[in-house]
């Protein structure tokens, strides 16, 4: 039985090589990947001997290249496709974040029997051809984010998702909930990056921060679940222990609570492929819950939300601009090249460009993209 993780040195990859290390020994690593971390990659290669490593900077893998195991070996980048379309494995983390995850998606498909899903970009990307790749592969989808494992959680226990009025994802509400607009015009990258409940990189705490990220488990909700925009919505739940609410045509309601804690969904994702049931012990106490409060999402405080809701979801090309631009946004935003209030501006001025491309395949995909974020750089080359 051997595993890959995408975004090793990640929360989420750190996270599962923990769990995977202290509880299924006769699990064998078989791939780890990372994009930048050389160093972290090399003490988890060095600590749980992987087969193979892959690391995006080639500067940096030779750096670590004469420091590493003997016994584990090097897949350079650029070789990434070709050893997984002829490999298999039990298992696939995709934990990388951002829209390179793309590039390996067919290949990660055909390589791999379980797929633990956290990249939201490929799939809100890719979404659209999801059902024609798992018939093609047959690959079993296991959603790791926390609300859409939380829906999908729902669905296995109660079959599938039958008379739904609407299905709320919660959202904290980031480090800004309680901020007024002002001081917003003024927050640094090291202040969005302070998530009051999840630690995550840096792309996913200041989606957080402005609600990008809830915006985009929608489209992901979408695609998984085969439900329509007007059946998702979200609350603002600062507690984030409860991840999702269903609520059904009966006026009856479904809240899947669990700690925000991320052992939780990869320990499940773990345990559907494997026959031992390891206690986490993070049972919920109802004794320690002071209080769960929900209200409703302040357009002022988090403009891109109404930015999204007028996207027509009936074009996949719209849902893949809209991730796209706040990417661009959000690393000019790192980058110190706009301030934290001009990320929706970029994004809602980025989604008036467009051109004919084909989006029927993901090279067609990945060709859109990659002209798409030509035309940003070009058309915001003043900002």
């Amino acid at each position: 039985m051997k595993i890959n993780i995408f975004g090793s040195t990640g929360v989420i990859g750190t996270k599962s090589l923990e769990l995977l290390n202290k509880h299924y020994p006769k699990c064998k690593l078989n791939l780890l990947v990372a994009n930048e971390s050389h160093l972290i990659l090399l003490k988890q290669a060095n600590k749980y001997l992987p087969n193979f490593i892959c690391l995006k900077n080639n500067k940096k893998l030779q750096y670590i290249k004469n420091k590493l195991n003997s016994k584990v070996k090097i897949i350079y980048y650029e070789d990434l496709n070709n050893y997984l379309k002829n490999s298999k494995t039990t298992a696939t983390i995709l934990a990388i974040s951002g829209s390179n995850a793309i590039f390996f998606l067919e290949s990660i498909f055909l390589n791999t029997i379980n797929l633990g899903l956290v990249n939201k970009e490929c799939i809100v990307s890719c979404g659209h051809l999801f059902k024609k790749l798992l018939n093609k592969y047959k690959t079993n989808i296991f959603p790791l984010d926390s609300e859409h494992f939380s829906i999908f959680n729902s669905i296995t226990n109660n079959n599938k998702l039958q008379n739904i009025n609407k299905v709320f994802l919660t959202a904290s509400g980031g480090p800004f909930l309680n901020t007024s607009l002002f001081t917003l015009k003024n927050v640094t990258v090291s202040d969005v990056i302070k998530h009051p409940k999840w630690k995550m990189g840096i792309k996913n705490s200041i989606d957080s921060a402005t609600l990008a990220n809830k915006c985009l488990e929608l489209i992901e909700a979408i695609y998984l679940f085969n439900l329509s925009i007007d059946e998702l919505d979200i609350v603002i739940h600062p507690e984030a222990l409860i991840h999702s609410i269903i609520e059904y045509k009966n006026y009856t309601s479904i809240f899947n609570y669990f700690y925000n804690d991320m052992s939780i969904p990869i320990s499940n994702f773990y345990k559907c492929f494997n026959n031992n049931n390891f206690d986490i012990n993070k049972l919920f106490n109802f004794k320690k819950i002071q209080q769960l409060n929900f209200d409703k999402i302040i357009i002022k405080k988090y403009p891109i939300y109404k930015i999204f809701k007028n996207l027509n979801f009936s074009r996949p090309q719209e849902l893949i601009k809209f991730n796209l631009a706040n990417e661009y946004a959000v690393e000019l935003f790192v980058k110190n090249k706009i301030n934290y209030l001009d990320i929706p501006k970029i994004i809602e001025k980025s989604l008036s460009f467009d051109f004919n491309a084909s989006i029927n395949s993901i090279g067609g995909i990945i060709t859109y993209e990659k002209e798409f974020n030509l035309i940003m750089q070009n058309r915001n080359e003043n900002i």
